[in-house]
């Protein structure tokens, strides 16, 4: 089974959620509907960045570096396509 890590954002606010999961357009698709609470505020959502692992525990700790980034210098690099 293949995890991912994504990066999607805000239409409405621009702002960005990092989150990780075995199917990607499944919960981008949650994120939209508004059934994830954390987040039904601020739908719709683009996706703009995503990875593939191999294991969830690697997604996991992938998915905590990212969350140390956000905001940072290395999060814009990564989203605007420069790597991070």
């Amino acid at each position: 089974m293949k995890w991912y890590v994504y990066i999607l954002r805000s239409l409405r606010d621009g702002k960005y959620y990092i989150g990780y999961t075995s199917n990607l357009e499944r919960r981008l698709k949650e994120h939209n509907s508004g059934r994830q609470r954390s987040t039904r505020h601020r739908v719709p959502f683009e996706l703009v960045y995503y990875e593939e692992y191999e294991s969830k525990s690697e997604a996991i700790k992938r998915e905590r570096q990212l969350k140390s980034y956000k905001g940072g210098e290395a999060f814009r690099r990564l989203i605007e396509g420069r790597g991070a």
